[in-house]
């Protein structure tokens, strides 16, 4: 009889050392794959069971939750929805989350570790801390100025504090209310198939997630080459250009919208955008230091976070002769989003150093206490200190006695650079209207604003799009917008 209680013994603590292996089997080694499967209720139960993190801006949210009382309980409400749209992105219980809403998402979900009262407390009580909140950089103001200059065109507007990085605007146009995303009904999906079946791409943010020929707001960086190189020492000696220009190697023949190109000075040939002049420079200048400049303005960098995910910028480093002429005029291959372009602005505003762009100012727990902040750093240096001056000489006669006009600010230091982008096939499209700017205030030491903006779909006839009409009013009411929220700051209330 004791040998039987003795196997029985053994037999049942054989089964408890299974039932343990088991248990840490699935707690342990498919935690991961349970938490992760489809099937698993729990995980989104959970992470709609409690209100999200809030996206501020100016100290406001423009994000909320609203409790439905049903399994997932709340659904992500916004203010403005369509106006911020491109900043917070959508937080949707059937479609995930995009942008902000994406990059920040452990932070506001509460599932940061950095939101537990105690390291691995989480973790050991299987509980989630309230959704923190996302600070960001944006200034109202600077947003609405921008959302209403677009007014419903095709376009995006990009606007940065050149010494920062910060980015003070963020817009693409069409733009949609992320609201229509939130929650589990048919309204939800019926949304989500109207969205992407839009052909305006109402959801595509324009700002960040799409390149354009950038056209003649390229010469910025060819410019830089060209004096950084040494290929231009004095901005008022002539260039030796031909008008026409003959694309090396071809009989394809270069001209210009104006006169008074031929031989023209660099000075003349930046204020009155001459693209005889601009290829040819870049051809003298060469690939080598044209692909070098580029790229410390931030082109062909795949790796730009802000914190989302900027699409790569784009100039050729292998390019024939030819190639490089129309590349050097922000044609060909040559490719850029409004933020980079915005990004080249700054750089001369800012002595030649470009800024990491951010989008978050910082991030807090839901009762305020500091999680983390973002610090501001250097990029590259995307040219001589002294180039950057001279650049900003040439910017400032555009805007003062050239192609920029509409961009001057009475009392303000303003200066730009015009682009007409051709596209299509053989350049049939309508072309796309830029205007890159930088603004300074009285008594200010430095510019303390720099603006791209595209327009796609420009509302004149094909021969009178230019960037100086239809974008640079729009680069100046953002400017305006922007100096004023920046001396209402200084000054208080």
């Amino acid at each position: 009889m004791t040998r039987h209680i003795r196997h029985a013994a053994v037999l049942c603590a054989l089964l408890l050392a299974a039932l343990l292996v088991n248990a840490v089997r699935v707690q342990l080694v498919e935690a991961g794959s349970l938490e992760t499967n489809p099937a698993n209720r729990r995980v989104p139960i959970a992470r709609f069971g409690q209100p999200r993190g809030d996206i501020l801006v100016d100290g406001r949210p423009v994000t909320g939750s609203k409790d439905t009382g049903e399994q997932l309980r709340y659904e992500r409400t916004y203010t403005n929805g369509p106006l911020y749209a491109p900043v917070t992105g959508f937080a949707s219980q059937v479609y995930g989350t995009s942008l902000l809403e994406e990059a920040e998402d452990g932070l506001l979900s509460g599932t940061d570790p950095m939101l537990a009262p105690l390291p691995l407390w989480n973790d050991l009580t299987r509980a989630r801390s309230p959704g923190g909140e996302v600070r960001t950089t944006i200034r109202a103001a600077v947003q609405r100025a921008a959302f209403s200059g677009l007014g419903g065109k095709r376009g995006a507007v990009a606007a940065l504090e050149p010494s920062t990085g910060k980015i003070l605007a963020l817009v693409s146009a069409p733009s949609y209310d992320p609201e229509r995303l939130s929650g589990t009904g048919s309204a939800v999906a019926d949304s989500w198939a109207e969205l992407n079946r839009a052909r305006e791409k109402p959801m595509l943010n324009r700002a960040i997630r799409r390149t354009y020929p950038p056209g003649s707001t390229f010469k910025v960086v060819t410019a830089a080459a060209a004096l950084d190189s040494g290929t231009v020492t004095d901005l008022d000696a002539p260039t030796r250009s031909p008008d026409p220009y003959t694309l090396p190697g071809t009989r394809t023949r270069l001209t210009n919208e104006g006169d008074g190109c031929a031989d023209a000075s660099l000075r003349q040939a930046f204020q009155w955008s001459c693209n005889t002049v601009f290829a040819k420079l870049g051809v003298d200048t060469g690939l080598e230091p044209m692909v070098r400049t580029a790229r410390n303005f931030g082109f062909n960098d795949a790796d730009l976070r802000i914190p989302s995910a900027v699409a790569r910028s784009n100039f050729d480093t292998s390019l024939d002769k030819a190639q490089l002429a129309l590349s050097a005029i922000g044609q060909y291959d040559t490719r850029a989003t409004p933020l980079q372009m915005a990004m080249v602005s700054a750089a001369v505003a800012n002595g030649g150093s470009v800024r990491a762009p951010h989008l978050v100012d910082r991030t807090t727990t839901d009762d305020g206490d500091l999680v983390a902040t973002t610090g501001q750093r250097t990029l590259r240096q995307a040219m001589h200190p002294a180039t950057a001056m001279r650049l900003r000489e040439l910017m400032t006669d555009v805007v003062e006695k050239g192609t920029g006009a509409n961009a001057a600010i009475p009392g303000v230091v303003v200066g730009g650079k015009t682009g007409t982008a051709q596209h299509g096939v053989d350049n049939n499209g309508t072309p796309y209207a830029w205007f890159i700017s930088w603004a300074q205030a009285p008594g200010d030491i430095e510019p303390s604003v720099a603006v791209a903006v595209v327009i796609e779909d420009a509302a004149a006839d094909r021969g009178d799009i230019s960037g100086g009409g239809s974008a640079a009013p729009i680069a100046r009411a953002v400017m305006e917008a922007a100096l004023k929220a920046g001396a209402d700051a200084d000054g208080g209330p």
